[in-house]
Parts: C-alpha cells; structure tokens; sequence
C-alpha cells in the first residue's frame, strides 16, 4: 500500500460575494479533487485543538496524524530543523521575515509580510548585511532561509517571555504597539535597528528603481525551543518523503524521520515547480511508502487578499499535483491518498482561522461508501462527518497506531 497526503495551505475559505456566495474552492475547476471526493470519503476535520493558534505547525501536524499539543513550540525550531542547523535544547529559535513597512503619521505601518516575495538571492544579500551590522549579542546568530523566511538563533538565556505576534495577521496595521510592548523589548531593539541597515542596502536600491516593494525591516515571531517528536516509523510503521518548498514543512519532516527531496524551482508561490514537486513524490514512492506534497500557494494569495491569483492556485493544485499523481499511483498496486487544507485562510480576513477544514480519502481499492458530493467545504459539511481531533484522520489513512 503507498499513502499520499496532498496538503492545499490555506486551501480553504468562506463564501465570497465576487463568486456569488461560493468558496474559492466551490468555485475553482478541481475535477480531480472532485472525482476522488465523490469517489471516496468526504468530511471536515478539525485540525486546530481548542487553545492552540491556527498556526501551520499546528494543523500540518495534525494533518500528519500526531496530536499537537504538547509537541509545538514554536515554528521557528521546525524550520531551523530543516536547514539541520545546530542548536540546543535550551535555545530559543526565531523565525525572521523581511518585510515592509510605512512610517506615516506616527505609525509604522506593516505593508507586506513577505517583502513582495523577494528573491533568496535578494535575501541572502540583505542577511549578509544584517549579520554583519544588527547588534547582535554573543552567540545570537542568524540563518538564511528561502525568499522572506529566515532563523534568528538565540542562545540561553533568552526572552522566554517575547511576544510573537504573526506578521501576516498585521497587514496594514499599526506595529508600534508591539515594539513598544515592554515584554518585547529585547526583539523590538533588533526589528528597529534592522531599518537603517536594510533602507541603505544596494538591493533594496535596485528595487526602488525598478517600483518594487522593499525588504525594509525584519520581524521576529514564531519563536520555540527544539521539539521531540515520534518518527513516522515509530508512530505509523511507514517510511515517507515530505516535499514542499517550506522550510516549515521540511523541518517536520526531518523531526519525524521523512526525507525531505529538494526541488530546483519549488517557490512556495505560484510560480512554483509543480510538476518537480510530483516527480520527487512519485520517486519517494518507489522506495518509501508515502508522499506528503505541500502546496504553500493558496495560503499566500490569501494573505495577499488576491482572489484571482488563489483561484489560480487551486486550480494549478487540482490540475498540475493531484491530477498527474491520481493518473501515476496504479502503477504502485493499493493506494490511499488524502487531500485537505491544514487551516483556513478567508481572503476576506487575509489571516488563519481554526474552523474545520474539508479532507477526502480516496482509496484503491475502495474501503468505504463514496460520498458522490464535490470537494467543497459546504459539501464536507453536508456529510455530517468531523474527524475531531484532526490527528486521527491518522487512524482513517493508516489504520491503527504501532
């Protein structure tokens, strides 16, 4: 048996009154995320326990059948985890974004958390700068990551007590507040510090001239200490690939024992290498048993509030991942695929939310009734079946726990 879990990030969504009440998803074409729907199992799952922030590292989890409180701590471990960075259980590590702001008035104004996708090259050039000039202390260190994601290390002691506030949940909102927060005093003096170096830096230079957004101040958030997590074979008996363009999500994988391929061209937007992406799961398939495939696309149009671009993107996620893994999986014998949001991100809100995200199952052969409904999260709903918590759709894909 060969197990895949397809994963649209914020796939989900509410209705929207530009597509007549409909979801994003409701309306976007998915015939092959339809077909496995109304030939396969349908539902919602709660993937978010009560308590915990609808967060990635959260729902992700879950979506991978481990229970997650208690387990996180903090995303900024997981992504370190990915580029196997070295630190200790007693440090504190914390996710850095580039992104850009506007002083108008008194405020600082955060415009986008993402810098405008800027390149990692662009990225690599503006850390450089920062390690160089950020008043760093003694042993803080910082660590490149992929387009506007990066690592600040902070070794113990650290500012237990920090806020992390999501930068992405702050679009065109005031940051003053937060940096003058006097539980944040240590991380603000570094975001503040942060605006000189980056202001003046030839990068950002060059994308003025050419009317691009600048990487003009970090931000550091997500911060936690190093997880312990059950590999998948210790959890599940399985041997998997996770292949996503996340740091996020290639950190899970590392602490659960996946391999985590990398993909030439995988951007994490949606421009992303799809049909790499499918190849790599399709590799890992014919020496592991399963194939988690990322899909961060859906999760940044949202943020962005971009209806045409997240339509897009679960369109290109029907047609360029599902579809060409739905025609290649008959080839392994039995096979069982799982396909859900981690969380919401509504495009009205620009920002997660913890309702109950829509999963199928589709199995060969069958194992259970086919739902004959569509993949929507109105249609999930119908069927009156939540999976809660949202770990044991575990039990649902795999079976009993080893």
């Amino acid at each position: 048996m060969k197990y895949v879990i397809l994963i649209g990030d914020g796939m989900a969504d509410r209705p929207c009154r530009a597509l007549g009440g409909l979801t994003p998803l409701a309306a976007a074409p998915t015939p092959n995320l339809d077909f496995m729907a109304r030939n396969g199992r349908l539902g919602l799952a709660k993937t978010v326990p009560d308590g915990m922030p609808p967060s990635s590292d959260v729902a992700i989890l879950s979506l991978l059948g481990y229970h997650p409180k208690g387990l996180i701590t903090g995303r900024g471990p997981l992504e370190a985890a990915s580029q196997n960075l070295d630190f200790g259980p007693g440090d504190l590590v914390f996710r850095l974004n580039l992104i850009n702001v506007e002083e108008t008035g008194g405020a600082l104004l955060m415009r986008d958390h993402a810098a405008d996708n800027i390149s990692t090259q662009e990225a690599r050039e503006l850390l450089a700068a920062l390690a160089e000039e950020l008043p760093l202390t003694a042993g803080q260190r910082l660590h490149p990551g992929v387009s506007y994601r990066h690592i600040l290390i902070w070794p113990d002691p650290a500012p237990d007590q920090a806020p992390s506030h999501a930068p992405h949940d702050y679009r065109d909102r005031d940051l003053t507040p937060f940096l003058n927060d006097p539980a944040a005093a240590e991380t603000a003096a570094l975001v503040r510090a942060s605006r000189p170096i980056l202001e003046k830096h030839p990068v950002n230079a060059k994308r003025r001239a050419a009317g691009r957004q600048t990487a003009n101040c970090i931000w550091l958030w997500g911060q936690g200490r190093r997880p312990v997590l059950k590999t998948f074979q210790e959890r599940w008996g399985l041997t998997g690939a996770a292949v996503s363009a996340v740091d996020l999500i290639k950190g899970l994988g590392i602490l659960t024992g996946l391999e985590t391929p990398a993909v030439p061209g995988a951007t994490g937007w949606v421009d992303t290498n799809y049909k790499g992406k499918v190849e790599a799961a399709l590799e890992a398939l014919t020496r592991l048993d399963l194939a988690v495939v990322h899909l961060e696309a859906p999760d940044e149009t949202s943020h962005r509030g971009e209806l045409d671009l997240k339509m897009r993107a679960l369109t290109d996620f029907d047609s360029q991942v599902a579809g060409p893994l739905l025609e290649a999986l008959p080839d392994f014998g039995d096979f069982r695929i799982l396909a859900a949001s981690d969380h919401p991100t509504p495009l009205e809100l620009t920002t997660h939310t913890a309702d109950p995200v829509p999963f199928l199952i589709y199995s060969r052969p069958p194992t259970n009734e086919p739902s004959g409904r569509p993949f929507s999260e109105a249609e999930a709903s119908a069927t009156g079946l939540l999976v809660s918590p949202g770990a044991d759709l575990g039990l649902l894909l795999f079976g009993p726990e080893k």
